[in-house]
């Protein structure tokens, strides 16, 4: 409705996941190459949490397309609502494995033997298994899960597990019956809000891709209040500037005011809205989130042509890390995208 009017070709503000519009943050850029080296490392689970709106989903698309790229066995389980056959049934299917019986351990016996047969055939790229909004999985299916990470060979899991899920999912797994498990995750990174910066450089981001060439569509005390009220959470920046755009719109303005932003901020209530927790470090080996990064988006921009932007800034990110990077493996270093 008002694309035209404000020079763009598509909405830049959809709430809907768009690997066009992925922006990386450091925080961002570390949990993506922080994923990639575990599961390229082989290190079992991998822990995900963050507010709601702060991209985890996004994240794991962006992963998930990079493992699809070098032909890695993917499952995604989006609804963790399930019982335990559920659960297995859906693990199973996304996995492309055939088991006629729904019976718990047969369908334990037929993944067991599909991830040896892999590793017997000498198959280099890895089975992962990612679940969605985690803190909503019982106690029971979180066993479950930590037990999975027993099908291993004597040198290396058969299974990566990455568990992604709201702040709850923490709180969740500080509870002693769920230890074991806990002490299984090797790797833990956490999204987070945006900086008042990010928040400036986000919304310019989409509008840029959205086709925006002329001048400022927001005005900076529009970008201040858009901030102020998101804290910044990327799903709801997306809301103030989409209803934003459409009141400015209406009244035929070509700059979008603070005004306009506090008017949708009171309309949907964001004026009530708590901070969010605070980010945290996440421990992945120092120096290896810039080289695994590297390698990831190469992967990606070979295979899709649409990283531009994203490569820039990890350039500006790896000059940061400078000499602590050890050499680019040597899969990335030939231009091959195998994991």
């Amino acid at each position: 409705m008002y694309k035209e009017f404000f020079g763009l070709r598509e909405s830049a503000f959809n709430v809907s996941p768009d690997p066009r519009y992925f922006f990386l943050t450091p925080v961002m850029q570390e949990a993506l190459a922080g994923l990639a080296y575990g599961v390229q490392k082989r290190k079992g689970i991998i822990l995900l949490t963050g507010e709601v709106g702060t991209g985890k989903t996004t994240l794991l698309n962006q992963l998930m397309d990079w493992l699809r790229q070098n032909g890695a066995a993917t499952a995604f389980i989006f609804n963790s609502l399930l019982n335990v056959e559920d659960l297995f049934n859906y693990i199973l299917t996304d996995f492309g494995i055939s088991c006629q019986s729904r019976a718990k351990s047969d369908m334990l016996i037929r993944l067991n033997n599909w991830l040896l047969d892999r590793c017997f055939a000498g198959d280099p790229e890895p089975a992962v298994l990612i679940i969605d909004e985690a803190q909503n999985l019982s106690a029971e299916l979180l066993e479950e899960i930590r037990l999975l990470t027993n099908l291993e060979t004597s040198s290396e899991k058969l299974l990566q597990i990455v568990l992604s899920g709201q702040p709850e999912l923490e709180v969740k797994l500080r509870d002693s019956k769920l230890r074991q498990l806990r002490q299984r995750i090797t790797l833990r990174y956490r999204t987070s809000q945006f900086s008042p910066s990010e928040t400036r450089s986000y919304i310019e981001e989409r509008l840029r891709i959205a086709g925006a060439s002329g001048g400022p569509i927001f005005s900076p005390e529009a970008i201040e209040s858009i901030h102020h009220y998101s804290r910044g959470v990327p799903r709801v920046i997306n809301v103030l500037c989409d209803h934003a755009l459409i009141n400015a719109f209406a009244e035929r303005q070509n700059l979008v005011s603070a005004r306009l932003i506090d008017e949708v901020a009171r309309e949907f209530e964001l004026d009530l809205v708590e901070p969010i927790a605070r980010p945290f470090s996440s421990g992945l080996p120092e120096g290896e989130a810039a080289v695994m990064l590297q390698a990831m988006l190469a992967a990606m921009a070979k295979a899709a042509g649409s990283f531009s932007s994203t490569e820039s800034l990890l350039k500006d990110f790896s000059r940061r890390e400078g000499d602590k990077a050890p050499a680019v493996a040597a899969w990335a270093e030939s231009g091959e995208t195998k994991i």
